[in-house]
């Protein structure tokens, strides 16, 4: 299993890529959280208010999260960052595993 993190630039667009995640049983759960970024594009800092995406899923499904997100998405490079989960609940991983199984 594996936590793919990515985040927009209002909420309506991380409701929208996170309710197509879970329709196509691409994530167990996506969960949405309000953050302040800084960051440098472009030669400037910037600040901006986003919300970020916990995205649960298997690490089999990575590649078309990815394609998804980047469907959805209206960053010209959106986040996408992908790490391995080590552990956690049985019972929990198993319920991811079964509500990602297409």
């Amino acid at each position: 299993m594996i936590l793919i993190i990515t985040s927009c630039s209002s909420r309506e667009e991380a409701e929208r890529i996170a309710t197509a995640l879970v329709e196509a049983s691409l994530a167990a759960c996506v969960q949405i959280y309000p953050a302040t970024s800084f960051y440098r594009w472009e030669g400037r800092i910037n600040r901006s208010e986003e919300h970020v995406l916990h995205i649960k899923t298997r690490s089999a499904h990575a590649n078309l999260v990815e394609t998804k997100v980047r469907e959805l998405h209206s960053y010209e490079l959106p986040e996408l960052l992908m790490m391995p989960v080590a552990g956690g609940s049985a019972d929990y991983i198993e319920w991811m595993r079964a509500e990602t199984a297409i």
